[in-house]
């Protein structure tokens, strides 16, 4: 692959990182200010928490991500190093989808106050998304894990 290929999907990794981040410092802090206001507190901050949480393994993935096209950049994609990445995407793309389940029951609470059917099919959404990521990246890393066993293999018979 070549480097400018990937440093157009570092530089993609990074640009990912950054609504996050305005979300996190800006607007939770608003909508758990305005939610707290609208519905009781026991719905909201485990919600609010989980949204939090899942910043965590969200960066984690990302940097795992970044850590990944580096090792294509030094020619070592077919690697265990390249392997442990995608281990740690899969863990991570699970743990968004556990929180945001766990949260799930207070969105249909909050929903169901509300009267916003909408919200619990944005919760599913996350859910959803972060566990094809998980599969996807559960299969690449089965792929790698099989090329890596054969490269092994062809270079122990010559």
């Amino acid at each position: 692959m070549e480097r400018g290929t990937t440093l157009f999907l570092k530089v993609t990794v990074f640009l990912m990182g950054l609504p996050i981040l305005a979300l996190c410092i800006f607007g939770l802090p608003a909508i758990m200010k305005e939610a707290t206001e609208a519905w009781p507190d026991y719905w909201v901050y485990p919600v609010i928490t989980a949204m939090y949480l899942s910043a965590i393994p969200f960066y984690i993935a990302l940097y795992q991500a970044f850590k990944l096209l580096g090792y294509i950049d030094r020619n070592q994609a077919f690697s265990e190093l390249s392997v442990t990445a995608l281990k740690n995407i899969k863990f991570c793309g699970i743990a968004i989808s556990i929180l945001y389940a766990a949260a799930e029951p207070f969105l249909f609470f909050i929903a169901d106050v509300d009267d916003a059917p909408g919200l619990i099919v944005i919760g599913l959404v996350v859910i959803f998304a972060s566990l094809v990521i998980a599969v996807f990246a559960a299969v690449l890393q089965k792929l790698l894990k099989n090329a890596i066993d054969i490269k092994s293999e062809n270079d122990l018979t010559i």
